[in-house]
């Protein structure tokens, strides 16, 4: 028998990301993510591809990539445990030999870097509102205010909302401003964005710096406006000043404006983005695709990158189509070229000059790198980062089973463990992704392929609710826990159907965010499963929708609640905690005390209504963890997670 895959080895995987071609595009940076176990975090490494040539170039700066200098020369952001508050250390680093050599310090935490030219970049970074230009502070000011922030550690003020967004802690009057900075032959920063504006996308040209955003107050506005600012007369002018659109991603062809964006009047705030022509206070729109532009594959060893990218006049992004993610080229009049579609998860795209390179990962390999044609052909893998990692290990294939539900046409897959036999009994795990509008793929997922070593059967589908099908598939606004619930009961059955020798009493079921709340859902309607285990899930609407980042926006759209002081009848009749009376299911509750988008009170209501009852129940709260504990949480953390997990599964099967 082959070796079996261990909740462990995901200590062992590596993560590329953050795919960066140099001007020429001749040469790819890129980033790999590992694992340091004995500091519970992640360290960072710098590598470089150059034709078929890859190569690791920093090892222990834990260095992220910034932008290219030039041709030869790599800006990296070095992080330090030793580093001061509030501060960017950036090093230039020459790909062809030498040590990376400081190049400055910046007063501010940098986001994101781009060339205007004649050596003024474009930047983003966050500021205090109330202190927007604490960048000019000279050292002792700044050590004076490290100093009153740490005697003021113990409290926390809020005046706004949302105050905290997941993944970022309190925000109350933190901002996303833009900058130019000039680095040689000193520093000079300015700030071309108020103090409490925040700032959205933001493209480079003609020495002009076009972005979106809106001034929040008090709360944040769902729609936000377009604006222009001249590096050279140091004005800026709005260009759409409405508030009636949701503007995304700029792009410019010729001297024309367009954006990715959505005035959300037919499905709500999920509504897939349109390609808009953007004038004064015009906003024109050119053509909506039939999928949504970016990759919403589920996995759980995805990195992270860019999925658009504007190469002259061709735009080039990613797409969900059904379960897979597919590349699209757009020409400068929106002609659409499909030029890569395949089984499997593309997370990143960059485009060089004679080749694209995207990250990518399929149902028996881990996260890689590969290059393509300018046609999307010749698909060549260039890393092996997680080839030892697998290596003689039994991996699950997906095995696909059609059903149909509620009048569609659906399929989903089915795991099995190594050596399968009709003539045994398993018990399997029915596992419900995120979102909902996301989907399921044709990916390694490590903790399903973790279940399948331990002898479950694994099945996980797309329902109602799910991306790549376009909006109307998706939109489940007013219908949470009915057609999604209806369509996942009868993939069970159609799963049990195909392999009787599953053993009925011996099903579990999982889910994490929207999994989680459909998990929820599911305790409270049926008892068919023998346990479950609740990841980062919601079972209050009417909670949710006033602790959530996202709450005050988002709960009332997906209930089909008007008003959200009005209707709660809406949000209450969609919620899990409602029916809680009726649980019978064993329940594992898996939650963040950082989880700012589902919050922890959602999980301690179920579990505090289940134990109320005398139902079997436990929970654990991961200390300093946000809703992305099972995708980028702390190493040991992801470890606990699955193992405490997959206990609970073995308690109640074994």
């Amino acid at each position: 028998m082959a070796e079996k895959i261990t909740i462990n080895d995901l200590l062992r995987f590596r993560f590329p990301g953050n795919l960066q071609y140099n001007p020429e595009g001749s040469v790819l940076a890129f980033q790999v993510k590992r694992s340091d176990e004995k500091k519970n975090t992640y360290r960072n490494d710098v590598w470089i591809a150059e034709g078929e040539e890859v190569r690791q170039l920093t090892s222990s700066m834990d260095a992220t990539v910034v932008t290219w200098l030039d041709n030869e020369q790599l800006l990296i952001n070095r992080s330090t445990e030793d580093a001061q508050p509030g501060m960017t250390e950036l090093f230039v680093i020459n790909i062809h030999g030498g040590e990376a050599k400081p190049f400055a310090k910046l007063p501010l935490m940098l986001g994101a870097l781009k060339e205007i030219g004649d050596g003024l970049y474009a930047a983003s970074a966050m500021i205090d509102a109330e202190d927007p230009d604490a960048w000019k502070d000279t050292p002792e000011e700044r050590k004076a205010k490290v100093e009153k922030l740490q005697a003021e550690k113990d409290y926390t003020v809020v005046d706004e909302v949302p105050y905290w967004f997941n993944g970022r802690g309190y925000t109350n009057k933190k901002r996303t401003a833009l900058f130019t900075i000039t680095f040689t032959p000193e520093v000079k920063i300015r700030r071309i964005t108020k103090p409490t504006f925040e700032a959205g996308d933001f493209l480079v040209q003609d020495k002009k710096i076009w972005y979106t955003g809106n001034v929040k107050v008090n709360r944040r506005a769902l729609t936000n406006k377009v604006y222009v600012f001249d590096t050279e007369t140091k004005k800026t002018e709005t260009v759409y000043g409405k508030n009636d659109m949701m503007f995304g991603k700029l792009i410019m062809f010729g001297n024309t404006l367009y954006a990715l964006a959505s005035d959300g009047k037919e499905y709500g705030i999920n509504e897939t983005s349109a390609f808009w022509k953007v004038g004064k206070n015009t906003a024109e729109k050119i053509l909506k695709p039939e999928y949504g532009l970016h990759s919403s594959v589920g996995g759980d060893l995805l990195g992270g990158a860019r999925q658009q990218v504007q190469k002259e006049n061709l735009f080039y992004t990613l797409a969900t189509e059904e379960d897979h993610t597919v590349i699209y080229r757009y020409d400068e009049h929106f002609v659409l070229e499909k030029i890569f579609d395949q089984p499997g998860a593309v997370s990143g795209i960059d485009v060089g000059k004679d080749k694209i390179a995207v990250l990518r990962e399929d149902a028996v390999t881990g996260p890689e790198l590969y290059t393509l044609n300018l046609q999307g052909e010749d698909l060549r893998r260039l890393t092996h980062l997680n080839d030892e990692v697998l290596k003689d290990k039994y991996i699950a294939v997906p095995q696909r089973v059609d059903y149909k539900a509620e009048g569609d046409s659906l399929h989903g897959w089915v795991l099995l463990p190594e050596n399968y036999s009709p003539k045994k009994k398993y018990p399997a795990v029915l596992d419900i992704h995120g979102g909902p509008r996301t989907v399921y793929g044709e990916v390694f997922f490590h903790e399903m392929q973790v279940w399948a070593a331990k002898g479950y059967v694994v099945f996980f589908t797309n329902i109602r609710g799910s991306d790549g099908r376009g909006d109307a598939f998706a939109d489940i606004r007013g219908k949470y826990g009915y057609v999604d619930y209806r369509q996942l009961m009868a993939f069970t059955d159609a799963v049990l159907q195909a392999y009787p020798n599953i053993d009925p009493g011996k099903v579990c079921e999982t889910g994490g965010s929207y999994g989680g709340f459909m998990t929820n859902w599911i305790i409270t309607h049926t008892d068919r499963f023998c346990c479950a285990a609740s990841q980062r899930s919601i079972s209050n609407w009417v909670s949710f929708s006033f602790i959530s980042d996202i709450g005050l926006y988002f709960g009332p759209d997906q209930c089909g609640a008007e008003n959200l002081y009005l209707d709660t009848e809406d949000l209450w009749e969609h919620s899990p905690l409602k029916y809680a009376d009726k649980v019978k299911t064993p329940t594992l509750f898996i939650h963040s005390d950082e989880d700012y988008r589902c919050p922890l009170p959602e999980g301690m209501q179920m579990m505090q209504a289940l134990a109320n009852r005398n139902v079997e129940t436990r929970m654990v709260i991961f200390h300093g963890e946000n809703h992305e504990l099972s995708r980028s949480g702390k190493p040991l953390h992801r470890i606990r997670r699955l193992q405490e997990i997959t206990d609970w599964f073995d308690k109640h099967t074994k």
